[in-house]
């Protein structure tokens, strides 16, 4: 594309698109060269023309094409630009002349047609009147199409004249008010139209013709008959020198009355407006000075509209270089210039500043500033809150993020002084974490705040909600810590605290700083919410770390446990079971050293009976004499008196008290727990097991080990059960036992009679049934007496005779004889009288006969070991009794017992099977049943023996 400046003509600037083939572009250039006329623009195609034409940012006035182009031909570039409606002047240039295109362009309306051949002059000349025709065309019709507006507006009446005064045209509205139809006016004199007041309104319209006939611009007010409205005319001339025309032009008074009223109003508003608004409109011209100062200017900068007139120029109000003149010439218009200005109380103002051209009442530039101060303040504030967010992140502890807040809200506030109350949930008081130094200095140490106390901190924490001095009453002005404030805000942080932003100073917080004051405080107690949920996750990590070390140790303890249970079970001696206990202890350094102990019959000294691990002559080297002192000496000695397990969790802690420790200490011996081995109330010696470190018994491990301690009791009295069946020889001992000690002592006090154990059995509802014989005496005194003791729940007769008899008790307490038989004694002979009672026990020579003294004390405190004597196991019957009884069940042994005892089995019985059931509480039929087992398993013992019965119940 070539584009050529060329010099002007008479015509004026014109701009000249010429399209064709480069051979006929070079034809015409130089036609058009010499002329100081125009600027060309050389193109090859018509679709680069409609672009160019259609080009709003540019005027082309005359197109001139050759006949044929790149993309078609001439006259179809004209068709297109008409189709699109363009106007611009367009002559057709052929490289010869012919009447059949000159013909068919003429159809087309081209502007014109000149061949190339013609002299460069004609083209030139030809050009330019193409170009006059043009405008004077379009001038033309905007004028007509003005006029038309004109003409056809509803509210003004419109009509045209001849000279002469010859109605030509009325619009609608002239209609209307006249009140006749178009063809009642036409063609008549304007003045001889109905008027009001026909005579004068006449003689002013034939006098207002009649001056607009010379070229006079004339007025009138006259009225028209069809129509009660008062209208005021105007008579314009039109024609250039000779008037060809007269326009008359009505407007209704009353209507314009009506819009001056509307205008008034109008201008009211806007004055409103503008006085109200927070935006400041200023008008200046072209040196800046103002021409217009906007009435509510004193919003944003405080002064009046005459103290801004006094400053001048608008560079004085709002800065020298606000914007680029240049800029705003091409571009019209100049949006959110941010600039400073400083109000008439010295305070700054960020403003938003709009200009754009204008030509009001000889303003050229108009200014509308709007106050983004707090906006800015606003986004200021946002910006330095975002990186305390960011900061907050990595604080790990409630003072750390107290400190940042504070530190930050320096910046974020800067006309505030800030502080931090915690919430401290074990004292219930609200603890000032952290205060900035400002806030101390205007009210000096905070106090705490208790929830009992009425102030502002405590209000917005148990209340939560924020508080403000006008929340508070004169009640608890005094009583608050900020009471010595102008202004201050107190936020919740849910259930952490309180935030605090102080001021000195009255009305320092408005809108945007409380906003940003809970925006502070909000984002602190998302941090306070964020380390207390890693806090709790950290918590519950080491809870669940700790509960998978316990569980490990719970695995190592069940192990350990198991391999102890399966070395007891297969024990089958008492030395057996403790050196299992006491390696299984120490294997794999679970332990340092264990050792099982028993107690000596003389003076109750603890005495080694195994031990495991690294002893190092420990027990040589101690005391494990008992001591009067419960509380003293060696643990395993202190757990032996008080029956109770002993830890020492720190061997060292003791160093300087007890002599133990030393030798302990001395042997790598830092921990030691003690566990007495008990079986019912019988102290068969005590566990001692010591560890290398401090504190190596947990919780945990001492439960188990307690558990320990009362499986090897068991195991030991179970142990020494089965030795004493199958012992050669008994210890016969002999006790007297005061009758107050014992239930049938008393009894037999109480019916003073003589009472003989004759056997016994365990019931199933933990009584004892006990058959005794009553001698020189009645047995239904001893029933009845029985009814008065508490410790007797049941009485009955089973047999009677002249001088006593047979009686069935049952005992409420452990008798004596179930107790001996759990340790393997058994109980001889038994006997109650008024004075005293009597028993001989048989002890099997496995069992220790401490233990069995140990039993019968506990039972019968005051009683007294008279007699000891050691016996041969007598075997054979005894050993057939023990394998029948223990083939029957409790209630089978309840049975046989109560019907032997009874006489059931008597030749001459006079006791019935329904007797014995009834004493049995049972029904006859059970008790039949109960005797056919009994007999059943009897002679299988005496007939299959030393077969095992198997099988049989």
């Amino acid at each position: 594309m070539d584009r050529t400046p060329l010099p002007r003509t008479s015509v004026g600037d014109i701009e000249i698109i010429l399209v064709g083939p480069d051979a006929w572009q070079q034809t015409v250039r130089p036609a058009l060269a010499g002329s100081a006329t125009v600027v060309t623009e050389s193109v090859r195609t018509g679709e680069q023309v409609i672009a160019a034409v259609t080009d709003k940012t540019r005027t082309v006035d005359c197109v001139i094409s050759a006949e044929r182009l790149d993309d078609g031909t001439g006259l179809d570039l004209l068709q297109a630009m008409r189709a699109r409606a363009i106007p611009t002047a367009f002559v057709l240039a052929p490289r010869e002349s012919s009447e059949s295109l000159a013909r068919r362009a003429i159809e087309r309306d081209v502007a014109d047609y000149v061949p190339v051949d013609t002299s460069p002059d004609d083209l030139q000349r030809r050009c330019r009147q193409a170009v006059q025709r043009r405008r004077a065309e379009r001038r033309r019709s905007a004028e007509a199409s003005q006029f038309e507006a004109f003409f056809t507006d509803p509210s003004r009446f419109v009509a045209v004249l001849d000279p002469d005064g010859t109605v030509r045209r009325v619009n609608d509205a002239g209609l209307r008010y006249l009140g006749l139809s178009e063809q009642a006016v036409l063609g008549k004199r304007f003045w001889a139209l109905p008027w009001a007041d026909s005579h004068t309104s006449r003689r002013q319209v034939q006098r207002a013709v009649r001056d607009g006939r010379v070229g006079t611009y004339t007025e009138f007010e006259a009225g028209l008959a069809g129509d009660e409205a008062k209208f005021e005319f105007t008579v314009r001339p039109v024609g250039d020198g000779d008037v060809s025309s007269l326009v008359v032009e009505g407007h209704d008074l009353e209507e314009r009355a009506r819009l001056e009223e509307e205008l008034r109003e109008s201008e009211e508003l806007h004055r409103v407006t503008l006085n109200n608004m927070t935006d400041t409109v200023l008008i200046t011209d072209d040196q800046g000075e103002f021409t217009y100062v906007c009435p509510n200017v004193h919003f944003i900068f405080g002064y009046s509209v005459e103290e801004i007139y006094e400053f001048g120029t608008i560079d004085a109000l709002l800065g020298e270089d606000l914007f680029d003149r240049a800029t705003l010439e091409s571009e019209s218009v100049l949006t959110n210039i941010e600039c400073t200005a400083t109000d008439k109380d010295g305070r700054d103002h960020t403003l938003l500043v709009n200009v754009r051209t204008v030509s009001i009442q000889g303003g050229t530039t108009l200014y509308s500033c709007r106050d983004i101060t707090k906006r800015k303040k606003r986004e200021e504030a946002l910006t330095q809150l975002h990186q305390t967010s960011r900061d907050l992140l990595y604080a790990e502890t409630y003072p750390e993020i107290a400190d940042r807040v504070v530190t930050d809200a320096k910046s974020i506030l800067p006309t505030a002084a800030t502080a931090v109350y915690q919430f401290d949930r074990e004292e219930n008081v609200l603890a000032p974490t952290r205060v900035a130094e400002e806030l101390a200095s205007l009210l000096g140490t905070l106090p705490a705040v208790s929830l009992d106390q009425i102030n502002a901190v405590e209000r917005a924490f148990v209340g939560e909600e924020t508080q403000r001095p006008a929340d508070a009453t004169w009640d608890d002005q005094g009583l608050s810590p900020l009471s010595g404030l102008d202004d201050y805000i107190a936020v919740p942080l849910g259930g952490h605290g309180v935030f605090v932003a102080a001021a000195a100073n009255a009305d320092v917080f408005d809108a945007v700083s409380e906003e940003i004051t809970e925006l502070l405080a909000a984002t602190t107690e998302a941090a306070f919410d964020r380390v207390e949920r890693e806090t709790e996750l950290r918590e519950r990590d080491r809870a669940l770390q700790e509960q998978n070390r316990r569980l490990s140790r719970l695995n190592r303890v069940n192990e350990f446990i198991r391999e102890i249970d399966q070395a007891l079970v297969r024990a089958e001696t008492r030395t057996t079971i403790e050196e299992a206990v006491c390696q299984q202890l120490t294997t794999d350094d679970r332990f340092s050293f264990a050792w099982v102990s028993e107690t000596t019959a003389s003076n109750g000294t603890l005495q080694a009976r195994t031990w495991a691990g690294d002893e190092q002559r420990y027990l040589d080297s101690v005391s494990l004499t008992r001591d009067a002192d419960p509380d003293g000496g060696e643990p395993t000695v202190r757990a032996a008196e008080r029956r109770e397990a002993t830890y020492v969790s720190n061997v060292a802690d003791h160093l300087r008290t007890e002599e133990w420790c030393k030798e302990a200490v001395s042997r790598g011996f830092q921990s030691v727990f003690a566990i007495p081995l008990v079986y019912d109330d019988v102290l068969f010696g005590t566990v001692g097991v010591y560890a290398g470190r401090p504190d190596a018994f947990d919780e945990m491990s001492r439960s188990v080990l307690r558990e320990l301690g009362n499986t090897v009791a068991s195991a030991i009295n179970a142990v020494q059960r089965k030795e004493a069946l199958q012992s050669d020889t008994v210890v016969e001992l002999e006790y007297t036992i005061p009758g107050s000690s014992t239930v049938l002592g008393r009894l037999a006090d109480a019916a003073n009679s003589s009472i003989t154990v004759e056997g016994s059995v365990r019931r199933d509802d933990e009584t004892t049934l006990v058959f005794a014989r009553v001698d020189d005496g009645a047995v239904e005194a001893v029933v009845d007496a029985a009814a008065e003791l508490v410790g007797v729940s049941g009485a009955n007769v089973l047999q009677s005779t002249d001088d006593g008899g047979l009686v069935g008790l049952r005992v409420l307490d452990p008798f004596v004889t179930t107790v001996l038989a759990d340790h393997g004694a058994v109980l001889r002979y038994f006997e109650a009288t008024p004075r005293d009672v009597r028993a001989t026990i048989a002890v099997p020579e496995s069992v220790p006969i401490r233990s069995i003294d140990e039993v019968i004390t506990n039972l019968y405190a005051a009683a007294e070991l008279v007699a000891q004597r050691t016996e041969p196991q007598t075997p054979g019957r005894a050993s057939l009794s023990d394998d029948v009884l223990e083939e029957l069940t409790d209630r089978q042994r309840e049975v046989a017992r109560m019907a032997y005892h009874s006489g059931f089995f008597d030749a001459d019985r006079d006791v019935t099977g329904r007797d014995v059931a009834a004493m049995l509480d049972i029904s006859h039929t059970a008790f039949y049943d109960h005797v056919r087992r009994i007999q059943r398993k009897l002679f299988v013992s005496l007939f299959e023996r030393p077969s095992t019965p198997g099988g049989v119940e």
